[in-house]
């Protein structure tokens, strides 16, 4: 993740083909917290490039409001998972979550 916090960082990642390999580990990977890093850094890498002054992700300000509810997500995923986990255990198999579609 921080090498994608630039803007060259994010251009190097891009042009040594890290999406294709990142997409094929997404569809084998079984850990959750793994599957959900790759898909966050498959976000950053296909999305839009931020605007002007904002290439450093690093160095942009988020409003308290809006960390708050990206924790309070990241609390939910957790839990989700934990759970998901623990009933996988007792049925011998845990569920796929869904694949990205690129």
């Amino acid at each position: 993740p921080q090498l994608t916090a630039t803007k060259p960082g994010r251009r190097v990642v891009r042009a040594k083909g890290t999406y294709v390999v990142l997409r094929e580990l997404h569809r084998w990977e079984r850990d959750p917290e793994v599957l959900s890093t790759c898909h966050k850094l498959i976000q950053v890498l296909i999305g839009d490039e931020p605007e002007p002054g904002m290439e450093n992700l690093l160095e942009v300000t988020v409003p308290e409001e809006v960390e708050q509810q990206l924790q309070r997500l990241d609390r939910e995923e957790e839990e989700e998972w934990r759970r998901s986990r623990e009933e996988g255990q007792g049925q011998g198999a845990q569920e796929r979550p869904q694949e990205l579609s690129r």
